[in-house]
Formats: structure tokens, C-alpha cells, sequence
């Protein structure tokens, strides 16, 4: 079996994408379509057993495509270890063609009972395997397994969904008018970019990929620019520090923002450029924030100004300027945000930068190849003049718009974050829902910020910033709970995530 749990760097394929490798693996490589289905079948029974090594009873439901075809693959490798086995087709035999009917004629020769479902029968399993729809459906579930997945998600029993939870896009993570609740998901051949974003993270539960040993040629065959992230990048990227290193090597961070009422905004978002490794660290706030700013961290230079011209003797000095945290949407943040933008150095805009950027009367239009911009959904909603709804909906097509409008690197935040820089895109598999709580945004402003001052590329910096940053709440999660978890609480673990000098010494050790 080929899992792959970390699925950490693995390609994600859209459903026409996946059905072209598979195409390509039995018609190049000499593959059977059944042996695929075989592979899938076995692939996923025995992720069930780990998972659940107490069940004895298996209700499996059917569809007529290849999903229900894996169902009976498992129901056949149930049936030979003694487990009780349900198995229950949607519509009946008439529904299955090719590979599917195969194998419902092969687990039927090997004892497996298939029932035609109907709406009276119970669903006798302690666990239940989800093979109803794949990655092919169009438009809203209907009739019968629109309420079959209700009984489903309404009977409080574990669920292990086959490819993809039935009702979810495979391409956008959206609902399909009702979808599965999985505990597990094991994903064949590739990853789907539903399963990683928007609602896929709350259908899918632990997520397994078995690429049913396709050869790496295949995959060779039908490269893809997007990708999950892996700490290969990180380790790949963050350059070691020489010994005869100096502040000046690491960059100066200025940071913009802070107005009346919000400067632990702008404090925050200093002290995660500090601990991200940026040589200098500068603030430039409301006057009445200075002294909050420098007590909270000592070695920020905090700046007060009145208006934006007291800002433009502060930028020469700079290495890279993030403008947003606390910044509101008053005149004088709006100055703030006009002198910043004839700057060639790097720009980093968050917060209200953004919900002023959208607004139109403080920067030039048209995109700039030298920012980052960091919106979470709503502010994604404003930039491009559409419902938060729509930007949710698709989120691989959002980051795509707003890359095309603005340029520069889109970091498009939310369950399953994306980062576009209009050739690829990356994707974040990690982080909870302890995550909601503010000042989350202002503390990877300021990592990203710092890794930018210390010489990555826009796009590594986004990358490798939002990685970091999604990874350590989930170590302090893992510590602590995901309620209650503050901002703040990842600053530690994001300067250890940074020093990964115990895995390049591993790595030293094996050369």
C-alpha cells in the first residue's frame, strides 16, 4: 500500500486531471482498470482496519461508478476476515458498467449479498463506507442519495469516504447541495483541490492519499503547478546564517500601520518580524502608540507620525515596508498607503491596506510585480468587487483573479490557504480552527515581512510564511487546545520552526 501520510508536497489534480493519469496508467502502462480498482479497494480496507480495528460490522453503500466498484472490492476483503458486510447499491445492478460491474460481479462470486437499496432498509453497520459519488458529479445531489447522505450524516457513525466524500466538488471543496461527513478519506491516485479547501476540510476528516502504485512517470506526463506545501521547501529555502554574519545581512522591516485604538496590531506584527529573523525592525504609528510599542518589544525602533510626509524620511532606510496591521481607514491612513506605493523595494499590504486598495482613490491602479497582498475572504470579496460567497466558491479561481488584477503574490487566507504568484500555486494543508481569533493576519504579516528582509523571493517568503505560521498553531494546539488560542501564543514556535538547524544537521550527517 503506497499512503503517503504526510501528504505533504504531493501534486493536486483537478477530476478531468485525475482521470487522464488513470487513463494514462492503464493505457501506457499497462494497468488494468480493474487492478486499479482492486489496488483502491484493498488500499482502503486496510486504512479502515487501522482506523477502526474493533469494527466487525460494514454497511457499504454503492453508487454506479467506480466508487461503489471500491466498495465491493472491500466488501469481498471484509466477507473473507468474518466481518459482517451490508452492502446496499444505489439503484440497483442495472446502474454498473465496466470496471464497476466487474467487480460486482467478482464480489458477488466470492459470497458478497448486494441489496438494491430503498428507503425502509436500516443501515446495520458500526461503520459505514461511503462509495456513492466521485469526482464526476455535476450539479446539485438529488432523489435518492440526496437522502441517503442525510441518513448517513444523521446516524452519528463513522464514515470512511472513498476517493472523496459523495456531494463535494472535487475541484473547489464546495457543497453540492448536501455532502458526507467522513472521519477518513482515503484519496486515490492523487489529490483532489477540494478535499484541501473551503468545505472539503470539514467533509473529509484525516485525509490519506494511495497513489495505487502509478508509476512516477505518469505523473511526469501531466505535471501540475499546484501543490500542497511541504517543510522540503522550507528546509530547501531559509538560507544558514554565516558566522561572520551582521544585522545588515538579515534586512530592515518597517512596518505601517497602528491608528487610534489598534496598536496591538501593529506590536504584534513587529514582534513576529523580530523573532522571524528580520536584522532591524522599525514601526511607523500614531504618536501615542510609540511608547506601547517599545515596551512591548525593546528592540522595535517605533516612529510616531501625524501625516504621511513625516513617513517618507523612514523609507530609505528600509528593506521591505508592510503597511496594514491596525492601519484603519482614516486620512491618515490613507496617506500612510499613498506615499508607500512609489517605493520599488518590497511592499506587503494586509487589513486596511487592502479594504483601501479596494476602494480606489489612494494607490494607481494596475498590478505591481513588487507586493504581497495577504486578504482573508471578505477582503478578497472588495478587491475584486464580487460576494464573499462567490470568492469561497472557488478559491483556486479567486486567487487566480486577483493575481491577474493586482500581480505580485496573492496570499488568499482561509481553511486551505493559496498562494499565487500567476505561475503557480500553493496550498496549506495545515492550521485549525483555533485560528480564528484576531491577530492572526498582523503576525504573518510580519513573518512574511522578515523573510522577505532576509533575502527570499516574494513568493518563498509567502510560502514559507504562511507554512510557519499555520504550523506552529497547530503545535500549540497540539499542546494546548485549539480554544483559546491567541495570536501571540505562535511567536515562540514560529522562531523554532525557522531554526531547523537540528535537520540540517541530520541531513549533514547522511551526505
Amino acid at each position: 500500500m503506497s499512503f503517503r501520510p504526510p501528504i505533504e508536497d504531493s501534486g493536486l489534480y483537478s477530476a478531468i486531471q485525475t482521470r487522464q493519469l488513470d487513463r494514462c496508467a492503464i493505457e501506457q502502462h499497462a494497468i488494468a482498470g480493474f487492478e486499479l480498482m482492486k489496488r483502491a479497494g484493498r488500499g482502503a480496507y486496510r486504512a479502515l482496519r487501522q482506523r477502526w480495528p474493533e469494527a466487525t460490522r460494514l454497511t457499504l453503500l454503492c453508487g454506479g461508478g467506480n466508487n461503489g466498484g471500491d466498495a465491493l472490492v472491500i466488501a469481498a476483503m471484509a466477507l473473507e476476515q468474518q466481518l459482517e458486510v451490508q452492502v446496499l447499491l444505489l439503484g440497483g445492478a442495472s446502474t454498473l458498467t465496466g470496471e464497476a460491474l466487474e467487480a460486482l460481479r467478482w464480489a458477488e462470486s466470492r459470497g458478497v449479498r448486494v441489496e438494491t437499496y430503498s428507503h425502509e432498509q436500516p443501515l446495520r453497520g458500526d461503520l459505514i463506507v461511503d462509495g456513492l459519488l466521485g469526482t464526476g458529479l455535476k450539479g446539485a445531489v438529488r432523489g435518492d442519495c440526496l437522502e441517503l447522505i442525510n441518513r448517513i450524516n444523521s446516524s452519528a457513525k463513522p464514515v470512511l469516504a472513498l476517493d472523496i466524500p459523495s456531494g463535494l466538488c472535487a475541484d473547489t471543496g464546495s457543497i453540492q447541495g448536501v455532502a458526507v461527513r467522513a472521519a477518513l478519506t482515503v484519496s486515490f491516485i492523487a489529490l483532489k483541490p477540494g478535499l484541501l479547501t473551503h468545505e472539503g476540510v470539514n467533509c473529509c476528516g484525516e485525509l490519506l492519499l494511495d497513489r495505487l502504485g502509478v508509476p512516477d512517470a505518469v505523473f511526469a506526463a501531466f505535471p501540475t503547478q499546484r501543490r500542497v506545501i511541504g517543510t522540503q521547501h522550507r528546509q530547501q529555502t531559509l538560507p544558514r546564517r554565516l558566522r561572520a554574519a551582521h544585522k545588515g545581512d538579515f534586512g530592515h522591516v518597517l512596518l505601517v500601520g497602528g491608528d487610534r485604538g489598534m496598536a496591538g496590531a501593529i506590536a504584534m506584527a513587529s514582534d513576529a518580524a523580530l523573532r522571524a529573523g528580520a536584522g532591524l525592525v522599525s514601526v511607523a504609528t500614531r504618536s501615542e502608540h510609540v511608547n506601547l510599542v517599545t515596551a512591548n518589544r525593546l528592540e522595535v525602533m517605533s516612529h510616531g507620525l501625524s501625516s504621511g510626509q513625516e513617513l517618507e524620511p523612514l523609507l530609505p532606510r528600509a528593506t521591505v515596508v508592510a503597511i496594514g496591521p491596525g492601519l484603519g481607514q482614516s486620512v491618515w491612513s490613507g496617506q500612510l498607503l499613498r506615499v508607500v506605493q512609489d517605493t520599488t523595494m518590497a511592499l506587503i499590504l494586509d487589513a486596511d491596506a487592502l479594504n483601501l486598495l479596494s476602494q480606489g482613490q489612494w494607490l494607481e491602479p494596475g498590478p505591481r510585480a513588487n507586493w504581497v497582498l495577504t486578504p482573508h475572504p471578505g477582503e478578497a470579496a472588495r478587491l475584486l468587487g464580487c460576494s464573499v460567497a462567490q470568492i469561497q466558491a472557488d478559491r483556486f479561481k479567486a486567487v487566480n483573479q486577483l493575481q491577474q488584477r493586482y500581480g505580485g503574490v496573492v496570499v488568499l487566507k482561509g481553511a486551505g490557504t493559496l498562494i499565487a504568484d500567476g505561475e503557480q500555486i500553493r496550498l496549506c494543508a495545515r492550521g485549525n480552527p483555533g485560528m480564528a481569533s484576531g491577530g492572526m493576519g498582523d503576525v504573518l504579516t510580519g513573518v512574511i515581512a522578515a523573510l522577505v528582509a532576509q533575502g527570499l523571493s516574494l513568493f518563498d517568503a509567502a510560502v514559507i510564511g504562511v507554512d510557519v505560521h499555520a504550523d506552529a498553531a497547530d503545535r500549540v494546539a497540539q499542546r494546548m487546545g485549539e480554544r483559546g488560542l491567541a495570536a501571540t501564543d505562535l511567536i515562540p514556535e514560529i522562531r523554532h520552526l525557522l531554526n531547523p538547524e537540528q535537520i540540517w544537521a541530520a541531513v549533514d550527517s547522511t551526505d
